[in-house]
This record gives C-alpha cells, sequence and structure tokens, in this order.
C-alpha cells in the first residue's frame, strides 16, 4: 500500500478517525472507491468494497426484473408488504417446468398462503379500504405522498376503533380530505364527495371526528394554493398565475381575505390578473374550472379591484 493512503483509525468503540489528523469527518467517494478525510483531504483508503449489484440496469423494468428483493413496505397495502407471495408461474428457481404433482402441490400451498394473509375482520377491513383510496386517489389525480398519509390516518383510525358503524367509504375519503389539507393539496370538500361513494354532509362528518379523535392539526389553507391548479387547468401562463399570487398577497395583507373561501378569492384574482396582462378569460370559464359560482366571483372581485385601487 502506498505511504500515502493509509488505512483509518479505529477508536474503542468502533469509530473510525483519520490516521494523520485524527478527525471523524470521513467521507466515502463511491465512484472512486476512497476513503477521505474532509479535515485535511488524506486518502485514507483508495479499495473500499462496492456494496451496490454486481448488475446493470438500462431500463426502468430491468430494475424491478432483476432486483432479488421485493417492493419496499408501505401503508397503502394491508400487510404492508411483509408478507410472502407465491408466483403463478410453475417453474422451479432453475426456470424447469413443475411436473404435474408438484403444480397440484404449489396450487394447494398457494391457496392456503392466500388464505394465511386475510385471516382476520382487520385485514378485509383494510383490503377494502385500501382498494378504495387507491381508486379515489386515482380519479383525484393526487400524489403518492398524498395517498400514504391517508392510509396512515385510516390505520389511526381503526386503531381508535372510529370506523366501526360507519362507512369504510366514508372514513376514506375523509382520510384523503384530511392528507391534502395536511400537505396543502388544493382539493375541496365537495370535489373529494364528488368522487366518493358517500354525501358531503357524511363526508365533512367524519372528517370532524377525525380532526376531533385523531388531534390531527390542520394548517390554514391560502387561496394561493388554489393559484397554480387553476391557473393551468385554464391554460394561463405563468406571468397570469404570478400576478394573481401578488393580488391574493397584497389582499392578505389587508386582510381582505378573512372569512372569505379561498378558492373563490383565487379565481377572482385570476380573473383580474388575466384582465390585467392581457390574457383575459370569462367569468363562466373560471367557474366552470373552479367550482366557484358567478356570483362569487363578481363580488370578490369587485371587492379586490376597490379596496385595492386596481384598474382592469
Amino acid at each position: 500500500m502506498d505511504e500515502n493512503q493509509r488505512e483509518p483509525g479505529v477508536l474503542a468503540g468502533g469509530e473510525e478517525t483519520c490516521s494523520e489528523c485524527g478527525s471523524k469527518e470521513l467521507r466515502t467517494d463511491h465512484a472512486r472507491g476512497e476513503i477521505i478525510c474532509a479535515s485535511c483531504g488524506m486518502v485514507l483508503s483508495s479499495r473500499t468494497i462496492d456494496r451496490g449489484p454486481e448488475w446493470r440496469v438500462y431500463a426502468g423494468e430491468d430494475q424491478s426484473r432483476r432486483s432479488r428483493v421485493g417492493d419496499p413496505p408501505t401503508f397503502t397495502v394491508h400487510d404492508k408488504r411483509l408478507s410472502t407471495t407465491i408466483t403463478r408461474q410453475n417453474k422451479d428457481a432453475y426456470g424447469v417446468q413443475l411436473t404435474p404433482k408438484q403444480r397440484a402441490q404449489m396450487y394447494r400451498l398457494r391457496k392456503w398462503q392466500a388464505r394465511s394473509r386475510v385471516h382476520s375482520s382487520l385485514d378485509r377491513n383494510l383490503i377494502i379500504a385500501m382498494a378504495e383510496l387507491d381508486r379515489l386517489r386515482s380519479q383525484l389525480d393526487l400524489p403518492l405522498i398524498v395517498k400514504e398519509m391517508a392510509a396512515i390516518l385510516y390505520r389511526r383510525a381503526v386503531t381508535k376503533k372510529l370506523v366501526r358503524g360507519r362507512s369504510i367509504d366514508a372514513m376514506v375519503a375523509a382520510s384523503i380530505y384530511t392528507a391534502c389539507r395536511k400537505r396543502k393539496i388544493p382539493r375541496k370538500l365537495a370535489e373529494v364527495a364528488r368522487y366518493s361513494r358517500v354525501n358531503r354532509k357524511e363526508l365533512g362528518r367524519c372528517y370532524r371526528l377525525m380532526l376531533s379523535r385523531l388531534n390531527v392539526t390542520i394548517p390554514v389553507v391560502s387561496p394561493v394554493d388554489f393559484i397554480p391548479r387553476f391557473g393551468t387547468a385554464l391554460q394561463l401562463p405563468a406571468r397570469v398565475q404570478q400576478k394573481a399570487a401578488n393580488i391574493v398577497r397584497d389582499a392578505h395583507e389587508k386582510s381582505l381575505t378573512v372569512g372569505k373561501a379561498p378558492a373563490g378569492v383565487a379565481a377572482a384574482a385570476l380573473y383580474i390578473a388575466g384582465l390585467l396582462e392581457g390574457t383575459p378569460r370569462t367569468q363562466l370559464q373560471i367557474a366552470r374550472i373552479t367550482g366557484v359560482t358567478e356570483v362569487t366571483i363578481r363580488n370578490r372581485y369587485k371587492d379586490l379591484v376597490k379596496k385595492l385601487n386596481t384598474r382592469t
């Protein structure tokens, strides 16, 4: 070994240190295979072991096919992907077809393995709930982080026995809406109720129950959160959306948004910004996209123009 490449020292507790300056700040360069001291720059080792896979991947499907482990655990599956699964390929580890006797045996093992995964009422409840959660997430076009949080909230509700005597669909929809509010994803209660199998009144009741019994804190919704979504749906350029966001911030500083629905303020701000930037949208177009009535848009528009001294 080169005299300029020394092995790192080891303390009594097993922690590595620099043999030159005694620093504990060691950095590993995986591309070069080196361990470097961040304090003095000494190369302590130039032959570190690559603990990654020995195969290379050139396409996304190759990675899932060559991986020797399953998918990571997730709360969106009833068993969190921790149970084993017997595949339906009637082949052994070497790719050889199984004999008829072996296929019959694997069929029985596969059947009992599937039964063992769902052996309690809780598992059956979670299977139904996670399927509904996946459907709602797809209908509402929500990110995976919202789906994961909604699954955690629903599991907490099951632990607290809040689902007993209530509709599974209603509690799942309430979990989705609560997760959207937590992550500041602009979705209205009526919109979630439209895609769920429960009405808005039942959804609101379950949502308030989850807030009170699970001690969930919800951040205040700002009209700015709705502007990117509404602006994209209205095909407004970025400068119009930025102008609308500035209008909302000015209105917030003058307390003009207090007691007003955030979606209504955002719709009016987009209407004003479109007029100012020369890309107008009619109140009817905005109302259809935002779900706010034209009367509300006109009222918010008049208040903002009058009190912000904006000339349109």
